[in-house]
This record gives structure tokens, sequence and C-alpha cells, in this order.
């Protein structure tokens, strides 16, 4: 494996089980994931924007699920955090909004 490939995965605190029942949810179409370590790459940038509760990003069906706030992130934040998480010459990931709750 090329070492400069490998992600880290981050970890955030978890919010309130109240806070993820109240919280928005989007579901992204992710384009550009071609290993375990793009989806890691993807959930990392997601998770690390203010007002992002909970990722999970599925490779297989090129899908990211989202719990956020609202009132602190936008849906097209979360959009812009999946093409930033490419953002270093080797990988290149684009998202679209499928579903917003």
């Amino acid at each position: 494996m090329d070492e400069k490939c490998c992600v880290e995965p981050i970890y955030k605190n978890t919010a309130s089980a109240d806070q993820i029942q109240k919280a928005d949810k989007a579901t992204l179409a992710v384009r550009g994931m071609g290993c375990e370590n793009c989806a890691t790459r993807v959930r990392n940038s997601l998770l690390s924007l203010d007002g992002v509760h909970g990722v999970d990003v599925y490779l297989n069906m090129a899908l990211a699920e989202v719990s956020y706030d609202s009132k602190k992130v936008s849906a097209s934040e979360l959009v812009s955090a999946v093409s930033r998480a490419g953002n270093d010459g080797r990988h290149e990931y684009r998202a679209e909004l499928v579903a917003a709750v």
C-alpha cells in the first residue's frame, strides 16, 4: 500500500442522543472514491465541520449519510467539504445532495 494514501480516521466527541435524534440528515452521492482510504478521507473532511454530528460513508454505494445541525452548517458546505477532501493533487471527489431532511 502506498504510504501517502494511508489515512487515519478522525474521531469527534459524539453529540447527545437528543441532538442526534433532532439532527438534520443529508445523503450525498459521492464520486471519485476508489478505496477505504478515500471513504475515510471524505468522512474526515465532513466530520471536521462544526455542526456535523456523525458521518457514515458507504464506499460500495458511493454515498455519505450526514447528521448535522443546519443552524451551524449548510448542505452546500457539506458538498464543499467532500471536494476539499481530495485537495491533495492525487484524489478528486465530488458530491451531490441527494436528500435532505
